[in-house]
């Protein structure tokens, strides 16, 4: 075992002690420690992690949401395509669902300076339709802004926080850019117009297409045993 691995063992049983039937593991990297964690629970779960002495995570580095729809699916197959060609269209089916039934979910990425260590902790709202979960902004104050860009960009609404609003889209934007399900080209554009002498917001010109994917082959410009050859 290296002494990464053996590191994460250390701290992921003394979270395990201390929140015993409230986190289960997450599959991570071997240097990376993740652990899922029932909405219902999660200012719970946060309290403790930033409480205990031996685990002391006193800095929300980052909160992001996440959405699973489509997760795991794939339209094109690059790699084939070379030898096969690639229809330009597109057969998906009406029915678009997240890989294992939870649509939305909120990932928080702690750490503690006390003891040198790093932990994600993942939380899946409940509701597809208005995913909600508690906010940890009176637990780590620097989740306020956090929060509302998950909100902005996602939906996702945080029951308790402070000052819910957009913090990234315009005034009076309508849907969520980082859904899955929003459209690429978007719903309107904006314009300055001369005659009225203000900016505008006009539907979305931008004419809907399937795209392309870009085909991956190998590069071997660089191989080595190429280097060898004598030129013509």
């Amino acid at each position: 075992m290296t002494a990464t691995a053996e590191k994460m063992t250390v701290l992921a049983s003394k979270i395990e002690a201390v929140l015993p039937g409230l986190v289960s593991r997450a599959p991570s990297l071997p240097d990376e420690l993740c652990y899922e964690v029932e909405p219902a629970n999660i200012k719970q779960v946060c309290l403790a992690l930033r409480d205990t002495p031996e685990l002391k995570f006193e800095i929300l580095i980052d909160l992001a949401g996440l959405d699973y729809l489509d997760y795991g699916n794939t339209e094109w197959k690059t790699y084939s395509a070379t030898a096969t060609g690639f229809s330009r269209g597109v057969n998906r089916s009406n029915v678009r669902v997240p890989h294992d039934g939870a649509r939305f979910a909120v990932a928080y990425h702690l750490l503690s300076v006390t003891n040198n260590q790093r932990l994600r902790i993942r939380s899946r709202c409940v509701d597809a339709e208005d995913p909600m979960i508690d906010s940890v902004v009176d637990i780590w104050a620097g989740a306020n802004w956090f929060e509302r860009e998950a909100f902005d960009l996602y939906g996702i609404l945080f029951s308790g926080h402070p000052d819910l609003r957009r913090i990234l889209t315009d005034y009076g934007f309508i849907g969520h850019p980082f859904r899955k399900d929003f459209p690429l080209i978007g719903n309107v554009e904006v314009r300055y117009d001369a005659d009225k002498q203000r900016v505008v917001y006009e539907p979305v010109s931008i004419e809907a297409r399937t795209l392309v994917p870009r085909v991956i082959r190998d590069d071997r410009r660089y191989d080595a045993a190429l280097k060898t050859q004598a030129p013509k």
